[in-house]
């Protein structure tokens, strides 16, 4: 269910989204070996940048800037075929902005606030009056519109977009302190012992990564904290705290932007920086009504989808029948007589005969040989699973083969599988 519309479309038609798109992401382990986190797949067609952009796309933002760094060639080979349809002449623009020296021969992106203060030019060109600032490594569906008027009603010099965590979880972000007007009164990135909202002693109210500002103000701060030599030139460590402190830092509540899967269903936000957290959030698309609406046709998830042929599942004998029960199988997959069973599968994967495939995330072009059993898994893109291989039976020797987590889920990547091999 989409929220409330805006006070004025024009708002949104005045800003420009900057996204954030250059972290590896290390908790996720080998899945960012060879990409960054914000491309990493996630359910089924599209990558974990996807959201950030289409909601930008959505709330009616017509400029995006996407800033890449850590191993982009994944992420821009995804941008430039999957949003490529932005148009000029309709005032829509498109800029990937990887890591170049830009200022010097020696810097690269130092942090998130020099990330956007080496492009100030480019952003400059198209005079944005706002500029909205984006994390691209969450999964969720929110309309900045509603924050950006929120920004402009209440006199902000920075609007920052948070969400409630289990306090256990908070040190992973920014955490925030609020006033009864949810001025922000203290913010601290990533503590050790994360402060509690009052009345809620398990939950902390931390910082999505978002950020929006008055461009030419954004502009001056940048410039200011560019020539700060004790600066880590962060917008979580250095940018807020300093407005915090000396400006007027408003917090946005996801609960008044976040799009619904139901009317009594709560905002959808999940950061999918670890393992366990990754493949959770992909099998949990497989319920019946999960909390996230990919089938929302009011705020679609915009992507690059492949020309494939359908989805196909063959033989219908006992023991070789191809199916699936609460499963996700995207285009030119072929399960060719195994079952599924709350399995998500990516493009092009084949599944052979006689394999029992169960709570597994399976990337693009990954191949299960035949009469394989495996459960609890992540296995990565184009991974050729050897016949009568067996995961999720046996803890101690997954852990000696593959990247088990504390949930015993296992991250197999065509690197373990050779070395089963050797």
């Amino acid at each position: 269910m989409a929220p409330s519309a805006t006070l004025s479309g024009l708002v949104s038609r005045q800003a420009m989204a900057f996204v954030l798109a250059g972290g590896r992401g290390s908790r996720l382990m080998e899945l960012t070996d060879r990409r960054a986190k914000p491309g990493v797949f996630f359910g089924g067609k599209t990558r974990i940048i996807d959201f950030a952009l289409s909601n930008a796309l959505n709330s009616g933002i017509p400029r995006i800037g996407v800033a890449t760094q850590y191993k982009a060639h994944s992420l821009i080979k995804h941008l430039q075929h999957g949003w490529n349809f932005f148009r000029p002449e309709r005032n829509e623009s498109f800029d990937i902005l990887p890591a170049s020296q830009r200022i010097d021969e020696v810097q690269w992106y130092q942090g998130t606030a020099d990330a956007v203060y080496q492009n100030i030019d480019i952003i400059a060109s198209y005079a944005p009056r706002y500029i909205v600032i984006l994390a691209g490594d969450h999964v969720y569906k929110q309309d900045y519109g509603v924050m950006l008027d929120e920004h402009v009603h209440s006199g902000a010099d920075v609007t920052v977009g948070c969400v409630e965590v289990r306090r256990t979880d908070a040190s992973a972000f920014g955490v925030m302190h609020v006033d009864e007007q949810d001025r922000i009164v203290d913010f601290l990135e990533k503590p050790a012992d994360p402060p509690a909202i009052p009345g809620k002693p398990d939950h902390a109210l931390a910082s999505m990564g978002i950020y929006v500002f008055n461009t030419e103000f954004l502009f001056a701060r940048l410039r200011e904290d560019a020539e700060d030599p004790n600066s880590s030139h962060d917008f979580g460590r250095d940018i807020i705290p300093l407005l915090v402190k000396g400006g007027k830092a408003m917090a946005h509540h996801l609960g008044r932007s976040g799009l619904r899967s139901g009317p009594d269903a709560e905002p959808y936000w999940r950061d999918v920086g670890t393992l366990d957290a990754y493949f959770d959030a992909n099998i949990d698309l497989t319920n019946v009504v999960p909390d996230l609406d990919l089938y929302d046709r009011d705020w679609p998830i915009w992507t690059y989808s492949e020309m494939t042929a359908p989805a196909k599942f063959v033989h219908d004998e006992e023991g070789r029948r191809g199916e699936a029960i609460s499963s996700l199988v995207s285009g030119d997959c072929i399960v060719s007589g195994s079952k599924l069973r709350r399995a998500l599968l990516f493009t092009g994967v084949r599944v052979n005969s006689y394999s029992e495939i169960e709570n597994a995330v399976l990337m693009p072009r990954v191949e299960i040989g035949r009469s394989s059993r495996l459960t609890n898994v992540i296995v990565d893109r184009g991974v050729k699973i050897p016949g009568g291989l067996v995961v999720g039976e046996d803890p101690e020797l997954d852990a000696r083969r593959f990247r088990r987590t504390e949930n015993g889920v296992c991250l197999i990547t065509q690197d373990m599988i050779d070395l089963l091999a050797g």
